[in-house]
């Protein structure tokens, strides 16, 4: 059961936030999904999830991700990783840089039965901005 948790947040990880596939977005994201730290601007729903994830591949390209690690507790899957990608698109009102920028994220997801309903979250914004900037 842990693993099948970790597998769909893997699954999210891998073809949505690097892969950008929408298709697999939608199976994953509960309707009711709730991002309890939503990115500045955007609402706390799925919608605006989705919406996030297409503005930072229109800012950001060729992505990748390594899960440096992953632990479940109950219906919570925790995930540390660090995504490099290349700033590519204007962001937070800088033009693109063409620099390569690394950062670490700390995500936590609910996962029921076979969908992502909610999200806590840890970016930490000032470490990509300071390699763009």
């Amino acid at each position: 059961m842990k693993e099948d948790k970790k597998a769909i947040v893997r699954k999210l990880i891998e073809d949505v936030q690097v892969g950008g596939d929408y298709a697999v977005f939608d199976a994953l994201m509960h309707p009711d999904f709730i991002d309890h730290t939503p990115a500045p601007g955007f609402a706390p729903d799925r919608d605006s999830v989705r919406e996030f994830y297409r503005a930072f591949h229109a800012s950001f390209s060729e992505p990748a991700c390594v899960i440096d690690f992953q632990t479940v507790e109950g219906d919570l899957v925790t995930t540390r990783k660090t995504y490099t990608v290349t700033h590519s698109g204007p962001f937070n009102g800088l033009a693109p840089t063409g620099r390569r920028v690394t950062f670490d994220v700390i995500d936590v997801l609910k996962v029921e039965g076979a969908f992502i309903t909610a999200h806590w979250g840890i970016l930490n914004m000032m470490r990509i901005m300071g390699q763009i900037s």
